[in-house]
Protein backbone atom coordinates (compact mmCIF):
# COMPACT_ATOMS: atom_id res chain seq x y z
CA UNK A 1 0.00 0.00 0.00
CA UNK A 2 1.17 3.59 -0.84
CA UNK A 3 1.68 6.04 0.92
CA UNK A 4 -1.12 8.15 -0.56
CA UNK A 5 -3.43 5.29 0.12
CA UNK A 6 -2.21 4.52 3.80
CA UNK A 7 -3.21 8.58 4.67
CA UNK A 8 -6.37 9.02 2.49
CA UNK A 9 -7.53 5.79 4.31
CA UNK A 10 -6.89 7.10 7.62
CA UNK A 11 -9.39 10.11 7.16
CA UNK A 12 -12.80 9.28 7.98
CA UNK A 13 -13.80 11.00 4.68
CA UNK A 14 -17.58 9.96 4.96
CA UNK A 15 -17.91 12.03 8.46
CA UNK A 16 -16.73 15.30 6.89
CA UNK A 17 -18.78 17.82 4.82
CA UNK A 18 -17.56 19.49 1.90
CA UNK A 19 -19.17 22.30 -0.07
CA UNK A 20 -21.32 19.81 -1.07
CA UNK A 21 -22.13 17.25 0.73
CA UNK A 22 -19.94 14.16 2.18
CA UNK A 23 -16.05 13.84 1.50
CA UNK A 24 -16.43 10.23 0.48
CA UNK A 25 -15.47 11.29 -3.11
CA UNK A 26 -12.11 13.29 -2.03
CA UNK A 27 -9.58 10.16 -1.85
CA UNK A 28 -10.27 9.27 -5.75
CA UNK A 29 -10.41 12.76 -6.67
CA UNK A 30 -7.04 13.56 -4.91
CA UNK A 31 -5.90 10.56 -6.71
CA UNK A 32 -7.30 10.50 -10.19
CA UNK A 33 -5.72 14.93 -9.69
CA UNK A 34 -8.98 16.12 -10.27
CA UNK A 35 -8.20 19.73 -8.59
CA UNK A 36 -11.08 21.88 -10.09
CA UNK A 37 -13.65 19.52 -8.45
CA UNK A 38 -11.42 19.09 -5.51
CA UNK A 39 -11.47 22.92 -5.44
CA UNK A 40 -15.00 23.20 -5.48
CA UNK A 41 -15.48 21.08 -2.94
CA UNK A 42 -12.93 22.48 -0.15
CA UNK A 43 -13.46 26.20 -0.80
CA UNK A 44 -16.65 27.28 -1.38
CA UNK A 45 -17.67 31.48 -1.33
CA UNK A 46 -14.98 32.14 0.65
CA UNK A 47 -15.90 28.93 2.87
CA UNK A 48 -13.54 26.99 4.11
CA UNK A 49 -15.16 22.97 5.10
CA UNK A 50 -14.03 19.51 7.04
CA UNK A 51 -12.42 18.09 4.71
CA UNK A 52 -10.36 20.98 3.45
CA UNK A 53 -6.92 20.73 6.14
CA UNK A 54 -6.89 17.04 5.11
CA UNK A 55 -7.13 17.68 1.15
CA UNK A 56 -4.51 20.20 1.89
CA UNK A 57 -2.26 17.67 3.92
CA UNK A 58 -2.33 15.47 1.00
CA UNK A 59 -2.00 17.21 -1.85
CA UNK A 60 0.87 19.23 -0.30
CA UNK A 61 2.97 16.25 0.63
CA UNK A 62 2.07 14.86 -3.02
CA UNK A 63 3.04 18.10 -4.43
CA UNK A 64 6.48 18.46 -2.64
CA UNK A 65 7.51 14.99 -4.64
CA UNK A 66 6.43 16.79 -8.36
CA UNK A 67 9.27 18.24 -10.64
CA UNK A 68 8.01 22.07 -11.42
CA UNK A 69 7.14 21.03 -14.75
CA UNK A 70 4.93 18.48 -13.55
CA UNK A 71 2.84 20.56 -11.76
CA UNK A 72 -0.77 21.65 -13.20
CA UNK A 73 -1.92 25.06 -13.08
CA UNK A 74 -4.96 23.50 -12.06
CA UNK A 75 -3.50 22.66 -8.41
CA UNK A 76 -2.00 26.01 -8.25
CA UNK A 77 -5.37 27.70 -8.62
CA UNK A 78 -6.60 24.88 -5.89
CA UNK A 79 -4.09 26.65 -3.54
CA UNK A 80 -4.83 30.09 -5.10
CA UNK A 81 -8.64 29.29 -3.80
CA UNK A 82 -8.23 28.07 -0.48
CA UNK A 83 -5.71 30.94 0.37
CA UNK A 84 -7.81 33.68 -1.16
CA UNK A 85 -10.44 32.47 1.75
CA UNK A 86 -8.00 33.30 4.63
CA UNK A 87 -7.68 36.53 6.02
CA UNK A 88 -3.95 36.10 6.84
CA UNK A 89 -3.78 39.24 9.42
CA UNK A 90 -6.66 37.20 11.46
CA UNK A 91 -4.76 33.87 11.71
CA UNK A 92 -4.59 33.53 15.70
CA UNK A 93 -4.12 30.26 16.80
CA UNK A 94 -5.75 30.63 20.53
CA UNK A 95 -9.06 30.40 18.73
CA UNK A 96 -8.12 26.80 17.33
CA UNK A 97 -8.26 23.58 18.35
CA UNK A 98 -4.03 22.27 19.63
CA UNK A 99 -3.59 19.96 16.95
CA UNK A 100 -5.53 19.38 13.13
CA UNK A 101 -5.77 15.29 15.13
CA UNK A 102 -8.52 16.79 17.07
CA UNK A 103 -10.62 17.75 14.50
CA UNK A 104 -10.87 13.98 14.27
CA UNK A 105 -12.30 13.79 17.52
CA UNK A 106 -16.51 11.71 17.29
CA UNK A 107 -17.41 15.58 18.82
CA UNK A 108 -16.95 17.03 15.68
CA UNK A 109 -17.29 14.49 13.18
CA UNK A 110 -21.16 13.63 11.42
CA UNK A 111 -22.81 10.40 11.82
CA UNK A 112 -22.34 7.49 10.01
CA UNK A 113 -25.43 7.99 8.59
CA UNK A 114 -26.47 10.81 6.05
CA UNK A 115 -30.07 10.19 6.58
CA UNK A 116 -30.48 13.07 8.68
CA UNK A 117 -28.15 15.56 7.20
CA UNK A 118 -29.76 18.29 5.55
CA UNK A 119 -31.08 18.51 9.20
CA UNK A 120 -27.88 19.13 10.54
CA UNK A 121 -27.02 22.10 8.09
CA UNK A 122 -30.13 23.57 9.53
CA UNK A 123 -29.18 24.11 12.80
CA UNK A 124 -27.63 27.24 13.89
CA UNK A 125 -24.58 25.47 14.31
CA UNK A 126 -23.84 22.42 12.68
CA UNK A 127 -21.87 19.25 13.94
CA UNK A 128 -18.38 20.30 13.46
CA UNK A 129 -18.72 24.02 12.60
CA UNK A 130 -18.41 25.21 16.18
CA UNK A 131 -16.38 28.32 16.38
CA UNK A 132 -13.52 26.63 17.40
CA UNK A 133 -13.22 23.80 14.79
CA UNK A 134 -14.78 26.05 12.09
CA UNK A 135 -11.52 28.77 12.66
CA UNK A 136 -9.54 25.98 12.99
CA UNK A 137 -10.23 24.67 9.06
CA UNK A 138 -8.98 27.84 8.49
CA UNK A 139 -6.09 27.86 10.69
CA UNK A 140 -4.33 24.87 9.84
CA UNK A 141 -4.63 25.17 6.20
CA UNK A 142 -3.36 28.34 6.40
CA UNK A 143 -0.83 26.51 8.39
CA UNK A 144 0.00 23.61 5.74
CA UNK A 145 0.05 26.28 3.02
CA UNK A 146 2.39 28.51 4.60
CA UNK A 147 4.97 25.23 5.62
CA UNK A 148 4.86 24.71 1.67
CA UNK A 149 6.53 28.05 1.00
CA UNK A 150 9.43 26.36 0.38
CA UNK A 151 8.14 23.92 -2.55
CA UNK A 152 5.98 27.05 -3.74
CA UNK A 153 9.15 28.70 -4.77
CA UNK A 154 10.88 25.61 -5.83
CA UNK A 155 8.38 25.36 -8.51
CA UNK A 156 8.26 28.76 -9.24
CA UNK A 157 11.44 29.01 -9.72
CA UNK A 158 11.36 25.84 -12.17
CA UNK A 159 8.06 26.55 -14.08
CA UNK A 160 7.81 30.17 -15.77
CA UNK A 161 4.12 29.39 -16.96
CA UNK A 162 2.73 28.74 -13.16
CA UNK A 163 5.51 31.48 -11.61
CA UNK A 164 2.71 34.32 -11.81
CA UNK A 165 0.18 32.34 -9.49
CA UNK A 166 2.39 31.47 -7.52
CA UNK A 167 3.89 34.54 -6.82
CA UNK A 168 0.25 35.74 -6.25
CA UNK A 169 -0.47 33.09 -3.88
CA UNK A 170 3.27 33.60 -1.95
CA UNK A 171 1.39 37.48 -1.54
CA UNK A 172 -1.60 36.06 -0.20
CA UNK A 173 -0.02 33.96 2.74
CA UNK A 174 1.91 37.14 4.32
CA UNK A 175 0.41 39.57 6.84
CA UNK A 176 0.05 42.78 5.48
CA UNK A 177 2.84 44.47 7.47
CA UNK A 178 4.91 41.60 5.99
CA UNK A 179 7.27 41.97 3.28
CA UNK A 180 9.44 38.61 2.21
CA UNK A 181 8.85 38.36 -1.58
CA UNK A 182 10.86 40.92 -3.75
Amino acid sequence: MNSLTHLTNNIPWQRLTTAYGRGTDIPRLIETRQYEELANLIEHQSTLWQTTPWALLILLQELAKQKPEQVSSLEIQLYLAVASAINVDEMDSQNAVETMNELLDEKYLWPEDEEDDELSWEEEEPQGYEQEAFFSYFSFSYSLLKDSIPVFTAIMEGNDELAPAIQELLLMLQSKGVSTIE
